[in-house]
Parts: C-alpha cells; structure tokens; sequence
C-alpha cells in the first residue's frame, strides 16, 4: 500500500468502456512523513478524494481485486482518505 497526497485531476475523454465513470487523479507519494518526487495516477471509483487530501493506494492485481475486477485496466486504486484528526 502507497500513501500520497492528491494533487490533481486528470480528464480523460476517450478511454475503455469499463473505465467510463472511473476518476482518474494525480497524486505525489509520501514516504517517511515526506512528500517525494514521485507520482502515480490512480482510480477513484468510490472514495471521492479530492485535491490536497491525503490517501491510501494499493496497485498491482490488488487493485484489480479492489474494483471488483480481476481483469481490470488498472495498475492504482485509492482505497481510502488518511483522517488527520485522530
């Protein structure tokens, strides 16, 4: 599981018919507390996240399993919001 910060949205007008409906954000991963110079595009299928919020991200075919979809297009999902206020 990867921990970043979204800072984007990406539009994508054409794109496979089992991805229609899918948000696609832009997010910087965090490593050690640190925001780093590395980026990843993930799915947003149920989470909402939104620009400056803080996420989980899980990749490869667990991300697949996370959308219910072994056969997914799909290499990143967020899977959840990080609650700062705990």
């Amino acid at each position: 599981m990867l921990r970043g910060k979204v800072i984007g949205n990406i539009v994508s007008t054409n794109k496979l018919d089992k991805l229609v409906g899918f948000k696609f954000l832009e997010i910087r991963l965090i490593e050690n507390a640190q925001l780093t110079d590395k980026y990843i595009v993930a799915v947003d299928r149920t989470v909402s996240a939104g620009i400056g919020e803080e996420v989980l991200v899980t990749t490869g075919s667990s991300a697949r399993m996370a959308l219910g979809d072994p056969n997914a297009a799909v290499d990143a999902v967020v899977i959840g919001v990080v609650d700062k206020n705990q």
